[in-house]
């Protein structure tokens, strides 16, 4: 029956091949969207790459206090004490680093200046991530200790800066100081490695940032396994009850949480610094439905589309009701139908959308961004693409059902 079904739908795609046309460049053009869409999410928060061991590590990027009353909140960053008291003596935990969030900085080579984003990380940072080293090596334990001025660059800047040239051995000055190069990498964007150029964190011009409770520091936390994670959140969660700020009268409570990458976007997106809960499940609820009413509107579309098809093919429908298809045979060839179209859209949406993707990263409007369109992308934009064609051949299947013979057969249908 199968069969049949696939040649019925082939002879009616080839008998009207514009009608054909327009459904299926209105399936592509939706599945393309939402096939980038996947893409892109897919590549921040599924373990790959720099980050690939992200399914054992957890991120602390705020610190809020409060007043007694919850008036006067103080949301920042943190700063290297908070890091080096309350987190680095963590039990139970296989490293915890601290580096700074990437700040902008005026790179002088003669008259030439260039902006690059920089970060200052400790050793334990080089041993989380996955970097890979493509000339020369990483800072290692004693460049920390010893607040060597050495510096990584990555590959796109390492071309910026030398071109033509190799970039390890190469000096470059950064506000005041002389940075050696001996690290080459390739170009990441993840949310804990992206940079343009890294340095030892004890390369800061003074050692007062060790003082401050608040500053440009985040915390990753590596766990020696995955299930090991939610304990780490809680043990978190307790130590942020111990913290005593640096000024406890105006804000004696201060909380702060260990997150995963999706609770941290999902925290900064929807302002729930001051709960525990950081409603990442709301937010993956309200993608799924954005991506659903997106849906939507091409799928009524080809409703009406469809329903135009059944009253063309009443004649055809009356006939076989008449020789016994029940409506349930009927409404099934319909689906099937619309199904293969979409299917077919979903194939041609695919490999629309990775040119699309080739666009975004060659027009480099999201900095060093790599995306590739793997199985399991493969797998949702499939899916994506039946959903789409249940959605749209529903309707017109169920008002096929409901079509007397008789007058269908009088094209009164």
């Amino acid at each position: 029956m199968l069969r049949n079904y696939l040649l019925t739908a082939y002879k009616v795609f080839m008998r009207r091949k514009l009608f054909t046309a327009i459904n299926l460049a209105c399936i592509v053009l939706t599945l393309v969207v939402l096939m980038v869409i996947t893409a892109l999410l897919q590549t921040t928060f599924w373990p790959s790459g720099v980050e690939g061991r992200s399914d054992r590590f957890l991120q602390v990027y705020g610190i809020r206090s409060e007043s007694p009353d919850g008036k006067n909140t103080l949301t920042t960053l943190l700063g290297y004490k908070t890091i080096d008291k309350y987190l680095k003596p963590m039990t139970g935990v296989e490293r915890v680093s601290a580096f700074t969030v990437p700040g902008t900085v005026s790179v002088y080579q003669g008259d030439r200046v260039s902006q690059l984003d920089m970060r200052r990380v400790d050793a334990d940072y080089w041993k989380i991530l996955d970097f890979h080293v493509l000339a020369g090596r990483l800072p290692n334990e004693d460049d920390d200790r010893l607040g060597h001025l050495v510096a990584v660059v990555n590959a796109s800047t390492g071309r910026r800066l030398f071109p033509g040239a190799a970039a390890v051995g190469q000096r470059i000055s950064v506000g005041g100081q002389t940075f050696e190069i001996i690290g080459v990498v390739a170009d990441v964007i993840h949310i804990n490695a992206y940079a343009d150029m890294w340095t030892p964190l004890t390369t800061f011009p003074s050692t007062d940032y060790q003082k401050d409770l608040t500053g440009p520091f985040a915390a990753l936390l590596m766990a020696r396994s995955p299930d090991d994670l939610p304990r780490i959140q809680r043990d978190v969660a307790r130590i942020a009850t111990t913290f005593v700020s640096a000024d406890p009268r105006t804000y004696p409570t201060t909380r702060f949480w260990a997150d995963s990458k999706l609770d941290v976007f999902a925290r900064m997106l929807l302002g729930r610094q001051s709960v525990a809960d950081s409603g990442a499940a709301r937010l993956l609820t309200m993608i799924g439905a954005g991506m659903l009413l997106f849906m939507l509107l091409p799928a009524l579309n080809l409703v009406n589309l469809n329903m135009g098809r059944i009253l063309e093919r009443s004649a055809e429908i009356g006939v076989r009701k008449a020789f016994g298809a029940t409506s349930l045979q009927l409404a099934g060839q319909l689906v099937v139908e619309n199904v293969l179209l979409c299917l077919a859209g979903g194939l041609l949406g695919l490999a629309c959308a990775r040119l699309v993707l080739w666009w975004l990263e060659a027009s480099q409007l999201i900095p060093y961004l790599e995306v590739d369109i793997n199985l399991p992308v493969f797998g949702c934009g499939m899916l994506l693409a039946l959903v789409f064609g249940l959605l749209s051949g529903a309707l017109p299947a169920w008002k096929m059902s409901r079509l007397d013979p008789v007058h269908a057969l009088k094209g009164a249908a």
